[in-house]
Formats: structure tokens, C-alpha cells, sequence
């Protein structure tokens, strides 16, 4: 065998590295600017480089930041507290009905059912819609480390996958970072003298920027100074103050003294003050990511930014497996730590994400073990002898588990990061403070959110005289009953049946049910699951077709642009043909043409959207279909 050189051993195992640390984003997202009918989503800034927006298939709907401040806008230390909580952290799973005009480039997103929860898109709201990944109809194992797109201010910042069965983890999964961004250095750098008493400002000379929170702030008065903009640490204000962490389940550090010509610190500090704990508002319903950390104040081009925080991860599966002797895999949701500051102010910690666990059982050998992390990022500190403001450090996370917290060969670690020092051989109590809380009191168990229970199938058939219904759920966990709904449409649904669940197991079971007075044409069902907290999950919709074998009516093209064909096996005289929008409003059409098989209706003033066709043949059948323009 021929003998590599130095170099190509090198560049084998340089390559090698590379691939080992590939990752892979398996989400799309899309900002999220109307809800119409609360089942109609309008569009923008749509991301589908790894995932489209497919009809059948479910998102995430996530209400990010919501215009929570109220009136604490005052230039005081109220600045920037909550008001009230609104939608912010509220999100639910629903599927995709249609969607216009594609897949990959929607600028609108139809849903299957309206919404269970109420969201803003308001100037200070952000709302945006994230698919939620079946990895593999069955059993999946990964081939990649899998991470997210970062949050932008208008989407990013979550990972949410499904595995039905067993997801086997060989690689790690990764929101570091992807969450809330972190504040900027005052622009331009310089200094005056210690400013402790503004608490909210432009970013200038004398106020670095805040960290970014549950709030959308878009004056850009607020965005500099020390005060905190709700989970968002404030900025270091003037001169060399560190800014404070970013919150989420606790509370973020504040930052650390400022310098003054004899390098004792200013007194009182002007350092940022850390972002707000949110464990108030935390269910497994209503989550956040980590808030930004505040920059640092600078006057010598020395100072850091503030870091960003940890991302959300949502995943739902039957079994999460670890194998083989890997050493270690990681699941983390983590704030970034701030690199050092020489002479100038450091930036505040990022804090750690959420992570939510909708899983029955985990599988961890201990040739394998698992690290589960939502830790806040430690805030930058300053290696000068003169005082200069270290970072607060990054508020600890959140992680929420289904069942109750695995222990075997599992660690959860939800640890707040630690404040900088504000100069070497200084005093503790002249840095930035660490984040806030008792260590991994964000690990929370026995929480249940909109993650449904998992149904291993739902089935409709066709028989003689009924159709027969059938479902199966892997498991339950405090689920009430099933409700089988109908509908003619697709749109209009009624509640005809209602069943009692299990409540609460770990093993299959098995549902049957009949409609003894099945609808004439097309007819769509489907399982409305309900839990004793009174949450509700949707199946995918299922249809059966019982028109009568001897006539056919076809619909073409389907989307329509100009012109909609309808075709039958009969005579087109015989059919009566209505047209409604998605409201339920009947749609006047033109005929172009007919023939004794074919009628061409004058589609081409329709808007853009989706339709629904009812038709009614010469031997009673009744189609109901839906169409897209």
C-alpha cells in the first residue's frame, strides 16, 4: 500500500473533523404577519432551505415577543418590567390544510382547524410558524449533529422534530446560542463621566444596547442604557460598565462597576441591570427563549457585545435510544459565554433556551450516556488592574419533561452562568453578578403542553352501509376522551361521537367506532383528542367517498388560474355546482363554456386562496371537493 505523506494524513483527518461536526437544520420557518379566521396565516420572510410548508403535514405555531412592557417605559428602574404576559411564549401544534402558492415560497397558510389560542402580530409582537418535522414515519436515527436556524427578529431560534416510534440519538442536538440576540457596544465608543441614572436612551456615546427579550422593541429610545427590556439584560452605561445577563427561568446578573480617573469603580453602579426570571409564566404550553445579554460600554474599542441566548427544542417521540460506546451525546439549549474585555466594559451572559421532552420512555447506556443543558453563558470579565465592568451572567433555562425526569445514565443540568470580574485582584463585589436561582430548579417533570398523545394511526373505511373508524395510541398521558368529527367539506366540522380514554398508559390500545349514517359523497373525518386539562390535539384528516359508482365528476387543473374544468361521466346538464370561499361566503362564476360532458367556469378574478367546490350529479351524489386559486 502506498504511503500517505504528512500532509495528506493531515488533510485526511482535517476532512474527516469537518464532517464529524456537520450539522443539519431540519425546520422551515416563516414570520408570521396575520391571522384570518384564526385559520388563515399570512406570510413573510420565509425560510424553506430544509424544510417546505406541505400540505397533511403539522407545524409549530409560537407567539415570540408580545407587547408585554405596558407603561413601564418611564426613564427609572420600572423600566422595561412586566405588564402583563399576553401571548408571549404561547404556542400549539397544528396541520396544514393548503397552502398558496407553494409549498417552498407560501405567502399563506391554511390550517386545518382555527386556533386554539388568540395571537398578536402587532408592531411589538412577533409570531412566527415553524414545521414540525416527522423525521421518518416509524423509527429514525440520526446521521448528523442537528441544530437550528438562529433567530433573526422575525424567525429562527427552534428545533422541533417527531420520531413516532424510537428516535436513536447518534449525534447531538444543539440550540446554543439561537435564541435572543445579544446587545451592541455604544456606538461611538467614548466617555464623560458615570451616568447611573438613565435607564433607557439610544444607543450613543454613553449608553451600550440591550439585550433582546419577550418584548419587540422598535423605538429606538429604548434600545441603549442600563435599564433591563423585560428577559433582555440592559447595556453598560458610561464609562466601562459591564452589561447584565440575560433572563428566562431566573433572573440575569447585573453588570459591574464602571471606571473612574482614580480606577475605584463607579459608586453606584452604572453596570446593566440583569433580565427578568420568567418562571412565573413557564408551563409546558408557554416557553421562551433565552434573553440577550447587554453590551458592554467601551471608550477604547475593547469592550465585548452581549451574548446571545440559548434557542428552543421540542421533541416528541416514543422511545429516545442512545447506543454503542459514543462516549457522551448532548441535547442543549444553552446562553453564550462573553470572551474577555481589556480596559473597556464587558458584555452580559446569554441566557439558556427551553427544551421540552413529549417522550414515553428513554434508553441511555452508559457506554452512552446523555447530557441534557440549559445553562446561561458566563458574562465577560476584565483583565486590567483599573476597574472596568464585568458581565452579569446568563440566566439558567428550562427543561420540561413529559414523564417524570430521567436519571438512569441521563444528567439535566439548568445552571445560571457567573458574573465577570471587573478587573484582575479586584473585589468580587466590584464585578458582575451571576445569574439568579438555586441550580436546576428549571428542570421540571409531569408537565404536559400541546404535544399530543401518540396515535399510532387513525384509519377510515369504507363498508356496505357505514364506515368504519378505527385508532390506535401508543400511549396516553392524562387524556380525557376522543372526539370523531365530520364534515362535508373539509371546513365545516361537527362532533357526531365522543369516547372515554384510558387517561393515563404506556401501552398500545385499541378504539373502534362506526358512522351508521354516513354522508352521500365525500365525507372527511377526524379524532379530536382532549385532555383532562382540557388541551386538544387533531389527527390528520381522513376521507372516504361514497358517490355512486356509475357517474364521476373530476375537477382540472387544481390550483386553477384562468379557468376551472369540471368533467363528468354523465351529462353536464345534470349537475347543480355551487362555489364558496373559505369563509363559508357563496362565490359567483361565470360559465364560459359547456358541452354535454364538460362546463368551463371564469375563475381568473378569483384572489389568491383557497375554495371549496359542492356538487351535486344527477343520481343525488353529493362531492364536495376543495380547490386552490
Amino acid at each position: 500500500m502506498k504511503e500517505l505523506t504528512p500532509f495528506k494524513v493531515l488533510f485526511f483527518f482535517v476532512v474527516l473533523s469537518l464532517f464529524s461536526h456537520a450539522q443539519v437544520i431540519y425546520n422551515g420557518y416563516a414570520k408570521v404577519t396575520a391571522v384570518t379566521g384564526g385559520s388563515v396565516l399570512t406570510v413573510s420572510n420565509v425560510n424553506t432551505t430544509n424544510h417546505s410548508f406541505n400540505t397533511s403535514e403539522y407545524v409549530i405555531v409560537m407567539q415570540m415577543q408580545d407587547d408585554v412592557i405596558g407603561a413601564n417605559t418611564g426613564n427609572n428602574v420600572n423600566f422595561g418590567n412586566l405588564s402583563a404576559i399576553q401571548n408571549a411564549g404561547r404556542y400549539e401544534l397544528a396541520q396544514i390544510l393548503a397552502v398558496n402558492p407553494t409549498p417552498a415560497a407560501p405567502t399563506s397558510i391554511t390550517l386545518t382547524a382555527v386556533l386554539a389560542n388568540a395571537y398578536n402580530t402587532g408592531a411589538n409582537s412577533s409570531l412566527q410558524v415553524i414545521t414540525f418535522r416527522r423525521l421518518s414515519a416509524t423509527a429514525f436515527t440520526s446521521t448528523n449533529n442537528i441544530t437550528g436556524l438562529a433567530w433573526d427578529g422575525n424567525r429562527g431560534g427552534v428545533i422541533a422534530l417527531e420520531v413516532p416510534t424510537v428516535f436513536t440519538l447518534n449525534h447531538n442536538i444543539s440550540a446554543d446560542y439561537l435564541g435572543f440576540r445579544g446587545g451592541a457596544k455604544n456606538t461611538p465608543n467614548g466617555y464623560t463621566a458615570c451616568e447611573n441614572v438613565t435607564y433607557r436612551n439610544a444607543i450613543a456615546t454613553r449608553y451600550a444596547g440591550k439585550g433582546e427579550g419577550i418584548y419587540k422593541a422598535t423605538n429606538a429610545a429604548y434600545a441603549g442604557a442600563r435599564g433591563k427590556i423585560l428577559n433582555g439584560g440592559g447595556g453598560g452605561n458610561d464609562v466601562n460598565a459591564g452589561g447584565g445577563g440575560g433572563g428566562n427561568y431566573t433572573a440575569g446578573g447585573n453588570g459591574g462597576l464602571g471606571w473612574v480617573p482614580a480606577g475605584t469603580g463607579c459608586s453606584p453602579s452604572v453596570g446593566g441591570i440583569g433580565g427578568l426570571a420568567l418562571s412565573g409564566n413557564i408551563t409546558a404550553s408557554r416557553i421562551f427563549m433565552g434573553g440577550g445579554g447587554g453590551g458592554g460600554h467601551e471608550n477604547d474599542g475593547l469592550g465585548t457585545v452581549g451574548g446571545n441566548g440559548g434557542g428552543i427544542i421540542l421533541i416528541k417521540t416514543g422511545t429516545l435510544v442512545t447506543s454503542g460506546a459514543c462516549g457522551s451525546r448532548l441535547i442543549s439549549a444553552n446562553g453564550a459565554t462573553i470572551t474577555n474585555a481589556s480596559n473597556d466594559g464587558s458584555g452580559g451572559g446569554g441566557a439558556a433556551g427551553s427544551i421540552v421532552f413529549q417522550v414515553n420512555t428513554f434508553s441511555v447506556v452508559g457506554t452512552c450516556p446523555l447530557s441534557v443543558q440549559s445553562n446561561g453563558g458566563n458574562g465577560g470579565l476584565s483583565n486590567t488592574t483599573g476597574v472596568h465592568g464585568g458581565g452579569g451572567g446568563g440566566a439558567q433555562g428550562v427543561i420540561i419533561y413529559s414523564g417524570t425526569t430521567p436519571t438512569v445514565n441521563v444528567t439535566n443540568s439548568a445552571v445560571s452562568g457567573s458574573g465577570g470580574m471587573s478587573c484582575s485582584g479586584c473585589g468580587a463585589g466590584s464585578g458582575g453578578s451571576s445569574g439568579s436561582g438555586p441550580n436546576n430548579s428549571g428542570v421540571l417533570q409531569d408537565q404536559q403542553g400541546p404535544l399530543p398523545i401518540e396515535l399510532k394511526y387513525f384509519r377510515v373505511e369504507n363498508m356496505d352501509d357505514k364506515v368504519e373508524l378505527k385508532w390506535a395510541t401508543a400511549s396516553e398521558k392524562n387524556t380525557n376522551y376522543f372526539i370523531v368529527e365530520r364534515s362535508s367539506d373539509g371546513h365545516d366540522w361537527e362532533q357526531f361521537q365522543k369516547h372515554k380514554a384510558a387517561e393515563n398508559s404506556s401501552h398500545t390500545l385499541y378504539y373502534e367506532s362506526f358512522d351508521e349514517a354516513p354522508l352521500i359523497g365525500i365525507s372527511y373525518y377526524r379524532l379530536r383528542t382532549v385532555d383532562l386539562d382540557l388541551s386538544e390535539h387533531l389527527s390528520e384528516i381522513r376521507t372516504v367517498d361514497r358517490s355512486g359508482k356509475d357517474e364521476f365528476v373530476i375537477f382540472f387543473p387544481n390550483p386553477a388560474a384562468d379557468v376551472l374544468n369540471i368533467a363528468s361521466s354523465g351529462k353536464s346538464s345534470d349537475i347543480d355546482f355551487a362555489i364558496f370561499d373559505i369563509a363559508g361566503k357563496k362565490i359567483d362564476v361565470v360559465v364560459i363554456d359547456q358541452n354535454e360532458s364538460k362546463i368551463v367556469l371564469n375563475v381568473a378574478g378569483f384572489p389568491r386562496g383557497v375554495y371549496f367546490i359542492n356538487i351535486k350529479s344527477a343520481t343525488g351524489a353529493v362531492s364536495n371537493k376543495i380547490i386552490l386559486k
